[in-house]
């Protein structure tokens, strides 16, 4: 795994969180949602996909605890069990890059989707290391708390038989689907509850054909309310998404409430969603889900940077891609979004040597890939 954030060591344990104050749950809990206190102890830089540093660290204390899960989770094809957030909290852009401001705290939020995660986690949070090292940007670990109340999926269906009412979810980062090919950025009932179930077939232990339930979704859901906006983000190791932020409220038909047992279900995945997050990239931080309706902030400098970034990545795989179609590349797409992402990261002033370990690709290739991408670039100008 990309070491873009390294860990301190597994036997440190943290001065800063007792073990009193940590967190609890019982060994069959198969959901729960963190949320870290974390202090930056200086004033330092942070690039703008510091997720992918998030990610790797998260990966690489599983890697030390329990190496078979960290297997499962690098290499397995299924939906991934877990998902995390990006930091919340007071990121100031300076030139190219966001700002760690020194004695501040950053919110971390951490779900776990899965028994053996959960687990995992019980197990870590008494061993948790005392600082979050996120390149040259160290976070102290002040405070590990329950956001998320711990439950399985069983209970989330059982309690989904309360009087059922409109509900709202409010999509708190960049979130995106695909389809056909591309990039969807609308919550469109089809595409959030496919979403879920997914999640829900992969770790409830209780599977549901997804065909005729995504057909009754389909029929029966109605949207009463939104407000969404379109965003363009770098989001995993390579590549951007084109998502959406924003709200929206919807509630069953009457003829859906008809199907007991498919709107016992709805409920279920609805009171899912905060656990797994919605659409794609979920372990990048995207798709991050409430089960209210937020209004949305303003614009602020730090994801305006952030976008920048994701825009032009996209802008260069456009042209990349369209120039290796008229050569006759072949992995077009692959190289054209690798190619982009690099030379975007490198505009925004990182270094090769960060890029490549972020991509997990050797220095002395991606050397090359920004030089390649450089020379299609200056030919396209020239054209």
């Amino acid at each position: 795994m990309a070491r873009a954030a390294t860990s301190t060591s597994r036997k440190a344990k943290s001065k800063s969180v007792s073990a009193s104050s940590l967190p609890t749950w019982t060994a069959d809990t198969e959901l729960v949602g963190l949320v870290f206190d974390l202090e930056a102890t200086s004033s330092s830089a942070l690039y703008s996909q510091y997720t992918i540093g998030l990610h790797a660290w998260f990966l690489d204390q599983v890697r030390q605890f329990n190496p078979e899960l960290s297997a499962y989770l690098h290499d397995g094809e299924s939906e991934k069990p877990f998902n995390i957030s990006a930091l919340e909290g007071q990121l100031v852009p300076s030139g190219k890059q966001l700002q760690l401001e020194a004695k501040q705290i950053y919110r971390w939020h951490v779900n776990a989707l899965s028994q053996k995660v959960a687990q995992f986690i019980s197990q870590w949070l008494t061993q948790l290391p005392q600082t979050l090292a996120l390149r040259d940007a160290p976070l102290q670990i002040k405070q590990v708390s329950i956001a998320h109340p711990p439950t399985t999926y069983a209970q989330l269906l059982q309690s989904s038989i309360e009087k059922k009412t409109n509900i709202s979810l409010s999509f708190v980062s960049p979130t995106s689907f695909r389809r056909k090919g591309h990039h969807f950025p609308l919550p469109v009932p089809v595409n959030l509850f496919h979403s879920y179930l997914r999640r829900w077939n992969d770790f409830s232990g209780m599977i549901v054909e997804p065909e005729s339930f995504l057909e009754w979704i389909d029929e029966g859901v109605i949207i009463h309310q939104h407000r969404l906006e379109s965003v363009k983000v770098a989001a995993g190791k390579r590549g951007s998404v084109t998502g959406f932020t924003g709200a929206i409220s919807c509630s069953l038909s009457k003829a859906a409430l008809a199907n007991v047992e498919f709107t016992q279900l709805f409920y279920a995945l609805v009171r899912l969603a905060p656990y797994c997050g919605t659409g794609h990239k979920t372990t990048f931080g995207l798709g991050q889900t409430r089960l209210e309706w937020l209004e949305r902030e303003p614009t602020t400098p730090t994801e305006l940077l952030t976008n920048l970034l994701g825009e032009r990545i996209a802008e260069l795989t456009a042209l990349f891609t369209a120039q290796r179609k008229r050569t006759g590349g072949d992995r077009t797409d692959k190289i054209a979004s690798t190619w982009a992402t690099i030379l975007a990261r490198r505009e925004m002033g990182e270094s090769l040597q960060v890029i490549a370990q972020d991509l997990e690709m050797p220095y002395t290739t991606v050397k090359t890939y920004v030089k390649l991408a450089r020379r299609a670039l200056k030919q396209e100008n020239l054209e």
